[in-house]
């Protein structure tokens, strides 16, 4: 016999305040008899000892056999004889023990009915622990046989004590113990620090066909000399506040994964990553057609011929092959669970999904693919927001056994509502998206302009609408060369962009110098461009352009020089003809609208066939590298250039990986042309009436020397009335020049700063129609000062 204590407590012959105490082996034989028994029944030892305890204990029509399944319960109350005949009413209390050959004996203790003390209360309180709480406890010995357990827990309900009693818990719950368990166990026992609160899943035998969660603690049995007696498991079953922190976890993983673009495919394909596997096996999402374009339907149901198109789709692995219907394309007829959620706006639960004919008429193709993966158990959510429907949401249990319940079709709901507001917050952006990209693409050059300064070569990708690039022909055969960025998107941005084009167009047809351009480009942006105008900060579109950017060059194909003036922006990269790349030192001048101007200015001489790169600081600057060393990939293509300019320009986009279509990225290269010299020729005329005849002459020898002799009659005339305006303003010599171009060039050049002035004289008047004689014989006209005076051209179409 083991000289443990028993669970009551109670050594041999020290129990005598708590009742009598005999022992019974697994044949239900006594093999200890204590004073305080014979005391209580009158037995002497030798009298009982050997033989079977139901002698004892049998009360009138009774037969309690510590043997039996009532033992299981530990606590009786029944009638027992005492020696001379008399029946005595007691309370028992009885206890699994190992003896030392390691079967299992029974300690047995009986209590006086009617005696204080702990025993009743303790007898009470284990009787209700063990057959009405529905926590789960389990009495294990150290070879973690089950000694005892509460009949009333959940998922043990139904095993009868006598076929579990002794067995390894492993045999008795094979669902629920595996070796994570197991370990678990066996580390209390020999270390003895308590497991507490731990979740673990299993199959219970009273609910084999269906997964459970159990919060499980263990604590390790010890008597009071520290012998340990086994283990005592406690657990409880938390499917339900596990499901329900489950979806707790779903929705808060929901709210950081669902929106963080502002794109409606994406926004689909994050909701269907969010619902597989955790919700469903399938998830699907299917968008009405023109949700995708940025408009918004009418409020309210939508009519069960909606346009639906396939936005999302994900499954778990292995679920399927193939798809019914891919990405992108479009559903024309759907099921009445489809078509009733549309309908009505409410969630369908259906359970148990049976593809019936209904299924083959409306929608052949999902009923075939429900029909190969198994799926058994479907729900369909309307993707609602702002009173207007999105579209739908479908999802499929297919390797889950179980189906849909009611709550998961509630937190579906909500996950669905979450999911509908950020996919029209997508839709939102993309109408106003859609409508500043129209209008940037509206106040975007529609084509580059026919010149011979340079070749151009573009690349612009803008989804901000805020970035614009320009070239312009400016007098003299010139090119102005322009790229700026305006901050922040959307139609403001695409505003205030289209704005600032055009006030540089006007701006360059002025013929100002680059630094004068941008200084009254800021003073527009300032609202300080005329008395009384509004300033920037109660001008919407002024407000806007405050701390945009803009390079401004201007390139002359006849003395080769470039002038070149910033505002905020990365400075230009020119490369020579020989592969020869340098930055030029440009001042660096502050953005438009920051009232610290003035601008300054660089001027030099480039060679023929070099490349000027203008772009966006978005070129060089992407979210992994710094602008050092995207620059330094820039130059390195431009001293590599290819053949061909756009496949020079594709080069350098390219190399500035990882660039994505959401980049806002403007590049424009240009490769210089000179004009030959025989397309130019100028002379130097003193300041004399006289000259005027022989500046007609000279004119007229270029012509004929050019093949011109059509033009020589209109280009004399506006010569005359150019050198003579001059020779009349001016106090020094007269230069004039012709240029052979696209157009024919004429130009006249002296000191004076006088603008000349057209007007419309009257009949009277003998002097006033020079000016506006000019005007009627050429195509344009204009003047350009100089920083000696000024030069007045005018240009006529070549024949």
């Amino acid at each position: 016999m083991s000289t443990r204590d028993d669970p009551a407590g109670c050594r041999d012959g020290s129990g005598a305040a708590q009742g009598a105490r005999l022992v019974v082996d697994d044949h239900g034989v006594v093999v200890e008899w204590s004073s305080q028994a014979q005391a209580l029944l009158g037995y002497p030892a030798e009298e009982v000892l050997g033989r079977r305890v139901s002698v004892l204990l049998n009360g009138p029509g009774e037969r309690t056999d510590p043997g039996a399944s009532e033992v299981r319960g530990a606590v009786a109350e029944p009638a027992v004889r005492h020696r001379s005949g008399q029946v005595l009413e007691v309370g028992i209390q009885i206890w699994p023990t190992v003896s030392e050959g390691g079967a299992v004996w029974w300690t047995v203790l009986l209590t006086p009915e009617g005696d204080s003390g702990g025993p009743s209360i303790d007898s009470a309180v284990l009787r209700a622990v063990l057959t009405q709480s529905p926590l789960g406890l389990q009495v294990l010995d150290p070879d973690l046989r089950l000694m005892r357990f509460s009949a009333a827990a959940p998922g043990v309900r139904g095993l009868l004590g006598d076929e579990v009693i002794g067995r390894p818990l492993r045999e008795v719950a094979p669902g629920v113990v595996d070796d994570a368990l197991e370990r678990m166990l066996r580390d209390v026992l020999d270390t003895g620090r308590p497991v507490i609160d731990v979740e673990h899943a299993g199959r219970p035998p009273s609910d084999p066909d269906h997964e459970h969660i159990y919060s499980v603690s263990l604590y390790r049995l010890q008597d009071r000399a520290g012998g340990v007696l086994g283990l005592l498991a406690a657990s409880t079953d938390i499917c339900e506040r596990h499901r329900a922190r489950a979806g707790l976890d779903l929705l808060l993983d929901a709210s950081t994964r669902i929106g963080t673009t502002l794109d409606v495919g994406t926004t689909c394909e994050e909701l269907v990553g969010v619902a597989v596997p955790g919700l469903a096996d399938i998830a699907v999402v299917d968008i009405l057609d023109e949700v995708l374009e940025g408009k918004a339907p009418q409020p309210g149901p939508v009519s069960s011929h909606a346009v639906l198109r396939r936005a999302a789709f994900k499954s778990t692995e292995g679920a399927l092959a193939s798809v019914a219907y891919r990405v992108g394309e479009v559903n024309l007829s759907y099921p009445r669970s489809f078509r009733d959620c549309l309908a009505d706006l409410r969630p369908r639960l259906v359970q148990h999904l049976e593809i019936d004919s209904e299924w083959a008429v409306h929608d052949a193709r999902r009923a075939e693919l429900i029909r190969r993966t198994g799926a058994h158990s479907l729900m369909v959510v309307p993707l609602t927001a702002r009173g207007i429907v999105l579209g739908l949401a479908s999802f499929y249990r297919t390797a889950t056994p179980d189906p849909f319940e009611e709550d998961i079709l509630a937190l579906t709901a909500d996950l669905g509502a979450r999911a509908a507001l950020c996919i029209d917050n997508a839709r939102r952006y993309t109408r106003e998206r859609t409508a500043a990209l129209i209008l940037r693409s509206s106040l975007l050059p529609q084509a580059l302009p026919d010149q011979n300064a340079v070749d151009v070569a573009l690349h612009h990708v803008s989804t901000a609408a805020g970035d614009w690039y320009d070239v312009i022909p400016l007098s003299g055969a010139r090119v102005a060369l322009v790229v700026g960025h305006v901050p922040g998107h959307g139609m403001a941005a695409a505003a205030a962009m289209g704005q600032l084009r055009v006030a540089i167009n006007t701006l360059a047809a002025q013929d100002l110098a680059p630094d004068e351009l941008l200084a009254d480009l800021d003073d527009l942006v300032t609202g300080a461009a005329g008395r009384g105008a509004p300033s920037a900060r109660t001008h919407p579109t002024r407000e806007q352009a405050i701390g945009a950017t803009c390079v401004y060059a201007v390139y002359d194909p006849i003395s080769r020089r470039c002038t070149l003036a910033r505002a905020g922006h990365p400075a230009p990269v020119i490369a020579s003809p020989q592969g020869v790349v340098a930055v030029p030192d440009v001042p660096a001048g502050p953005a438009l609208g920051s009232g610290r101007p003035p601008y300054g200015t660089s001027e030099l001489e480039i060679s023929e066939g070099s490349t000027l790169a203008l772009f966006t600081s978005s070129l060089v600057t992407t979210h992994d590298c710094d602008p050092q060393q995207g620059l330094t990939r820039l130059r390195h293509v431009l001293g590599n250039p290819l053949p061909a300019l756009q496949d020079t320009c594709d080069a350098i986009i390219r190399a500035q990986h990882p660039l994505t279509p959401d980049n806002d990225v403007v590049l424009l290269l240009a490769r210089t042309r000179a004009l030959a010299a025989d397309q130019v020729a100028s002379w130097t005329l003193p300041n004399d009436p006289s000259v005027v005849t022989d500046a007609r002459s000279l004119t007229s020898r270029q012509l004929a020397t050019w093949g011109m002799q059509e033009l020589d009659f209109t280009t004399q005339l506006l010569v005359s009335e150019l050198v003579t305006n001059a020779i009349r303003y001016a106090t020094g010599p007269v230069r004039q020049r012709l240029i052979r171009d696209r157009t024919l060039i004429c130009e006249v050049t002296d000191d004076s700063s006088t603008a000349p002035h057209l007007r419309q004289a009257d009949l009277a008047d003998e002097g006033g129609r020079g000016l506006y004689l000019v005007a009627q014989l050429s195509g344009r006209w204009g003047t350009r000062f100089t920083a000696r005076g000024k030069t007045i051209w005018a240009e006529q179409a070549l024949p």
